[in-house]
C-alpha cells in the first residue's frame, strides 16, 4: 500500500466533504474511487475510520492508503457469448450463470470482457477503464440475463445518463422463498455496507435510496415466482430487499442459504430497454429464462 499524508492547514479546505476533498487534493483517483476506500477503512482521520459525508476541519490529520496501480493485461478471449441485440453503439449479451462481468483480482480471464474484446476488437468505450471497457452497468457473477455494453464513449456517456435518472427499464425474474399475502409491493429501503460485514451490502437508515417493485407472478408450496422492476441499481439491490423482507432468493448464499448443487441466486436479467443513443429510438431487449431456471419452475408447479 502506498500511503498519503494530508493535513487541513487552510481555513478554505475546511468544511468539506471528505471524498470531495480527497479526489481534489489527490486526483489521479475518483471520488467514487475514495468513497470505496473510506468504506473499506483505507482513509483516516485523526488515526479513526471516518464515512464519506464526514466534512473537514481545520488541523485534520488525514493517511490515504491506495493500492499501487499493477499494470494488467487483459486478453480478447474466443468465449461463446448469445448477442441478444448489436449496432454500432451498444450490444446486449445474455450473461450465463457463474460468468464474471469484468476482471478483478482473482478472475483476470475467463469473464465477459475477456469474450467481448474478442468480438468487438477495438470497439469498447473506454471511459471504465482498461479492465472494464464497454462496461456501463453490471449484474452479479450468478445472475443471468440482459446486459447492455457500450461500443463507444458517447454512448457510454449517454446510456450512463440514462441509467442515473432511472429511465432505463430493468425487469428480473427471480424465485424466491416463501408465500405473499400480496400480489405486488415496492421495497424503498436505503442500501450500504453491512457495517459487520463489508464485503456484504444491507438495509442501512444511512445508505443510497433503492426501491424495488416486485409482482407476485406464481405461488408454489413454500416458493414464489416473483417479478422485479428496479428504480434504482444498488448492488445486490433485488437480493438485499428480498432477504430484508424475509423473503431471500432460492440460492442466494450470501443473504440466504445456499441449495444443494444450485449455484448461487435464481435471479435472471429478462428485459432491459433503453434509448437508443444514435437514433433516439427506444429499444427493448428479452434474454429467455435459463434452462435450469424453466427446470427449477416445472419442478415446483408439479409440486403438491
Amino acid at each position: 500500500m502506498d500511503e498519503f499524508y494530508l493535513s487541513i492547514e487552510d481555513i478554505s479546505d475546511a468544511g468539506i466533504r471528505i471524498d470531495k476533498f480527497l479526489a481534489a487534493s489527490l486526483p489521479d483517483k475518483s471520488r467514487s474511487y475514495y468513497q470505496k476506500a473510506i468504506d473499506s477503512g483505507f482513509v483516516l482521520v485523526n488515526g479513526k475510520q471516518i464515512k464519506s459525508k464526514y466534512q473537514t476541519k481545520l488541523g485534520d490529520e488525514i493517511v490515504v492508503s491506495i493500492e499501487p496501480v499493477k499494470e494488467i493485461d487483459i486478453q480478447p478471449e474466443d468465449i461463446p457469448i448469445e448477442i441478444l441485440y448489436e449496432d454500432n453503439d451498444v450490444i446486449v449479451v445474455n450473461k450465463p450463470k457463474g460468468m464474471v462481468v469484468h476482471p478483478a483480482p482473482g478472475h483476470y480471464s475467463g469473464t465477459l470482457v475477456n469474450a467481448l474484446m474478442y468480438h468487438c476488437k477495438d470497439s469498447l468505450s473506454g471511459i471504465n477503464g482498461e479492465i472494464r471497457p464497454g462496461i456501463v452497468h453490471r449484474i452479479d457473477m450468478n445472475t443471468t440475463g440482459s446486459l447492455l455494453v457500450c461500443k463507444n464513449d458517447k454512448a457510454h456517456n449517454d446510456i450512463a445518463a440514462q441509467i442515473k435518472v432511472h429511465s432505463v427499464n430493468r425487469i428480473y425474474k427471480g424465485i424466491v422463498i416463501g408465500n405473499f399475502k400480496d400480489e405486488e409491493g415496492t421495497i424503498n429501503a436505503p442500501i450500504g455496507r453491512n457495517p459487520k460485514d463489508r464485503k456484504k451490502m444491507a438495509v442501512v437508515s444511512d445508505g443510497r435510496e433503492a426501491i424495488t417493485h416486485y409482482t407476485v407472478l406464481e405461488q408454489f408450496k413454500g416458493y414464489s415466482y416473483v417479478q422485479f422492476k428496479l428504480e434504482t441499481g444498488r448492488t445486490h439491490q433485488i437480493r438485499v430487499h428480498m432477504a430484508h423482507i424475509g423473503h431471500p432468493l432460492l440460492g442466494d448464499d450470501v443473504y440466504g442459504k445456499s441449495v444443494g448443487k444450485l449455484q448461487g441466486q435464481t435471479l435472471h436479467a429478462q428485459t432491459i430497454g433503453f434509448i437508443q443513443p444514435s437514433t433516439g429510438q427506444y429499444v427493448e431487449v428479452n434474454a429467455p429464462l435459463p434452462e435450469y431456471f424453466e427446470a427449477l419452475l416445472k419442478k415446483y408447479r408439479n409440486m403438491h
